[in-house]
């Protein structure tokens, strides 16, 4: 289900099909997500998912998957 909600957002933001989003994509490297992009995502799924990511975090967080990992560890 975050996975699900997580490729909606993803495909919305950056203009991608769904079905090419995988826990494998790359934020980065397979969407081209710069540092804004990044901003702007974050700030959707918080509201999504009524969570906050720390700053710090954002880091460590490079795929779809680490992404879904982080959530599902945190609502």
């Amino acid at each position: 289900m975050v996975l699900e909600k997580l490729k909606s957002i993803l495909s919305e933001q950056f203009d991608v099909e769904e079905d090419t989003i995988t826990s494998e994509t790359s934020i980065a490297g397979d969407l081209g997500a710069d540092s804004l992009d990044v901003v702007d995502l974050l700030m959707s799924i918080e509201d999504e998912f009524e969570i906050e990511i720390p700053d710090e975090e954002i880091d460590n967080i490079k795929t779809v998957g680490e992404l879904v990992k982080y959530i599902e560890e945190n609502v």
